[in-house]
C-alpha cells in the first residue's frame, strides 16, 4: 500500500499534477482526490453516502461490494457524528474520497475542536458506538483508521481500507 493515511496529492478529476517519468506507471483512471461540502444537517447523511457511491460506480474504481458497504457504513457513520457533535459549532462538513492503486480512504472534516473517541459496547445504551463501528470495519478490512487536528482548529476523521483492483488490460 503506497500512503494511505494521507492519500495523493489533490489533483483535477482525470488529470495529474506532473509528467509521469518514462518507465514508470501513471495514475490508473480511478486514481484521485474529490472533496465535497455538505451543510452539517441530517439530510447530509444518506447524501453524502449515496455522492460517495456515485463517485466508486462513476470512476470505476474496482472496489468489492463488501468493501463499498464497509466504505459506505463508515461515511454514514462519520458525516452522522459531525451532524450531531459538531453543527453547532461548524455548520458545515467536507467529504473527502481519496483512491490510490492499492487503498481507498474516506474522510469527514468538520470545524469543532472536540476530538471524539470510540467507546466501548454499552448495550444499555442505543447510539454512541459510531466510532467503535468505523474502526472495527477498518480494523476487518485490513486499514487504519485516526482522528487528526486541522490548522484551522477543527478535526478531520479518515478511515483507509485496502483493495486489490484487476488487472487492467
Amino acid at each position: 500500500m503506497d500512503n494511505p493515511g494521507r492519500g495523493p496529492a489533490p489533483r483535477p478529476e482525470g488529470g495529474t499534477d506532473a509528467p509521469v517519468e518514462p518507465g514508470t506507471r501513471g495514475p490508473l483512471p480511478f486514481e484521485g482526490v474529490w472533496r465535497f461540502t455538505a451543510p452539517a444537517v441530517d439530510a447530509s447523511v444518506p447524501q453524502a453516502r449515496h455522492a460517495v457511491r456515485d463517485l466508486l460506480v462513476r470512476q470505476r474504481v474496482p472496489v468489492p461490494d463488501d468493501l463499498v458497504q464497509g466504505l459506505l457504513l463508515i461515511v454514514s457513520e462519520l458525516v452522522t457524528n459531525a451532524v450531531r457533535h459538531a453543527a453547532l459549532l461548524s455548520p458545515m462538513l467536507a467529504v473527502e474520497v481519496a483512491v490510490g492503486a492499492e487503498w481507498v480512504r474516506v474522510s469527514v472534516e468538520d470545524n469543532h475542536p472536540y476530538r471524539p473517541t470510540a467507546l466501548e459496547a454499552d448495550h444499555g445504551r442505543t447510539g454512541g458506538r459510531g466510532l467503535l463501528l468505523v474502526r472495527e470495519i477498518t480494523r476487518e478490512a485490513g486499514g487504519v483508521c485516526d482522528v487528526e487536528h486541522t490548522s484551522s482548529g477543527g478535526k478531520v476523521i479518515w478511515a483507509a481500507l485496502p483493495f486489490r483492483p484487476a488487472r487492467l488490460p
